[in-house]
């Protein structure tokens, strides 16, 4: 899907390699042709975010105009990397879209606080995870109108 005349880049923050196979495998199945990149917790998230070590190159990390968190990662949860994303004036203008296990209403609350875009419960099979992703691409990928790729800082 196109945004702005360019598909964006998402970016998937998920501890569980079965589950970023799934949602590379939903994206595939989807026919979304976006950009789906990984990290596997919220330090290499924010390290891919800020530019850092690996991901210092632009042209290998492009910034994203969407991520997808988990909130139950090692390292760093989700929840505090979206504050950290949240308080940084060049990060902020990106949609987060947490999906996760959690239902916790304590969670959702506290997610939305952090200006979260959407909180998802994360599906338990393909057929419904299919159907999730299918979702976010019509609405985030074609309905929604988003700055240029989710809102360049100015380090770009």
């Amino acid at each position: 899907m196109k945004q702005h005349g360019e598909p964006i880049t998402i970016l998937m923050a998920d501890d569980d390699a079965d589950d970023r196979a799934m949602t590379k495998e939903a994206f595939d199945e989807s026919k979304l042709a976006n950009d789906l990149r990984f990290v596997c917790d919220g330090v290499e998230l924010m390290d891919y975010l800020k530019r850092r070590g690996a991901y210092a190159d632009p042209a290998t990390s492009p910034r994203p105009g969407l991520i997808l968190l988990d909130l139950n990662m090692p390292k760093k949860d989700g929840r505090e990397a979206l504050r950290e994303i949240k308080d940084d004036p060049q990060l902020k203008s990106i949609r987060v879209v947490v999906m996760t296990t959690s239902k916790a209403e304590e969670d959702i609350a506290r997610i939305y606080d952090l200006s979260a875009a959407s909180y998802i419960s994360k599906p338990v099979t393909f057929p419904a995870l299919l159907d999730v992703v299918r979702a976010l691409g019509k609405y985030w990928l074609e309905i929604v109108e988003l700055p240029d790729n989710g809102g360049r800082g100015s380090h770009e």
